[in-house]
């Protein structure tokens, strides 16, 4: 870690080889106790949250039958949107990180899962679960940080394309599912290098364009045509669902890796990293999100993002339970548990794009987190 040690005032500059080895061997504890303890309370927990949000598309469908009525396209749209987020962050997301493999359910299993995005899961599952996972806010390596459109760092070089990149967040947030479908395949460094003419790459769109099919069809047509007069506004309605669900996903990743006070790694950093060194980088470069247990389901419980980053393959339902012991870790090591409001931690993350937008200045340095003003938007 020595690249990070050369930062100043780093807060691991006080650790010897030896504490950070056992922080490891103290994680990889609770890490097995809880993988000891797996059982029927777990499994009930999650095919709980998959009836509820089957349920509640079924419901919210169907209500949205009737849209051509404002209360109805009100409520159909609120509900919808919510059965997304559902799928798409306490559900797909852990299924696919093999979280409920171990419960040996062929219909629960990140082999079979097939979620609502138009990513295809396996593409998916490389990018993230195997890339950004292993290669944590590391600069270069993983596509998570800045999703490869934006400077995340100040020692990464300005240039004045680097002005847009508030511009790029927005729409990236916006459009949230087809930019992770897009860096999935890694699109912008397979055309820069002449790959995307391989075979290799060209099934892996055509794998994308089918997903992206597949999921229009579902949304745009055939739902909208089972309303029959009301098609216009069942259409509206999907469109504000899908819109409402990809700004809450960016803003929550946004919040897991990008507020100020989190860490970004070189990639000399890891050469040679060892399993405690590991557990560090995840600790340092991981926020959380304080909250309610209804923001940590609607989350995925990502807004436990330090523990997810340390465990990935731990049913999420069990992150608020050991958040406690990880928090004791952290302070008896010394380092800084990053974690804030929603509120907080969307307008840290987002005063750190706009930051980064523009040169480095000496002075003023840039205000902490707690003297940000946070906008009226960041309460919706």
């Amino acid at each position: 870690m020595t690249a990070i040690q050369k930062k100043p005032g780093n807060q691991i500059a006080h650790l010897t080889a030896e504490d950070i080895e056992n922080l490891g061997r103290e994680l990889d504890a609770i890490r097995e106790r809880v993988i000891a303890s797996r059982g029927e309370r777990d499994a009930r927990y999650i095919r709980r949250v998959i009836s509820t949000q089957r349920k509640l598309e079924l419901g919210s469908r169907a209500v949205l039958l009737f849209s051509l009525f404002p209360p109805a396209w009100v409520v159909g749209t609120a509900g919808l949107a919510v059965a997304k987020i559902l799928e798409n962050m306490e559900i797909g997301h852990n299924v696919l990180h093999g979280q409920w493999d171990w419960m040996r359910d062929p219909k629960i299993h990140s082999t079979t899962w097939d979620w609502d995005h138009v990513s295809p899961p396996e593409q998916w599952k490389r990018s993230h679960n195997e890339l950004h996972h292993r290669y944590t806010n590391v600069l270069g390596k993983d596509n998570d940080l800045g999703y490869g459109i934006m400077r995340v760092d100040e020692d990464q070089p300005w240039h004045p394309v680097h002005l847009g990149q508030p511009l790029w967040n927005l729409l990236n947030a916006c459009f949230f599912e087809y930019g992770i479908a897009a860096y999935d395949l890694e699109l912008g460094e397979n055309l820069r290098d002449g790959r995307h003419k391989r075979p290799e790459f060209r099934a892996r769109v055509r794998a994308v364009g089918r997903k992206i099919r597949k999921q229009v069809l579902k949304d745009y047509v055939v739902h909208p045509l089972l309303s029959g007069p009301s098609f216009l506004s069942t259409l509206a309605a999907t469109f504000t669902a899908n819109l409402i669900r990809n700004l809450w996903s960016h803003s929550v990743i946004m919040c897991g890796h990008f507020p100020e006070g989190v860490e970004t790694f070189e990639k000399t950093s890891i050469e040679g990293e060892t399993r405690g060194e590991w557990y560090l980088r995840q600790m340092l470069g991981s926020a959380n999100i304080s909250g309610p247990r209804l923001l940590h389901i609607m989350t995925g419980n990502l807004s436990f993002q330090i523990e997810h980053h340390l465990f990935p393959d731990l049913p999420s339902n069990r992150y608020q339970e050991i958040a406690p012991e990880v928090r004791a870790l952290f302070a008896r090591y010394g380092l800084t548990y990053t974690t804030g409001s929603l509120p907080r931690q969307v307008a840290s993350a987002w005063w750190k794009v706009i930051r980064l937008s523009l040169p480095n200045r000496s002075t003023p340095a840039p205000r902490p987190v707690d003297d940000l003003p946070v906008p009226a938007l960041a309460d919706a």
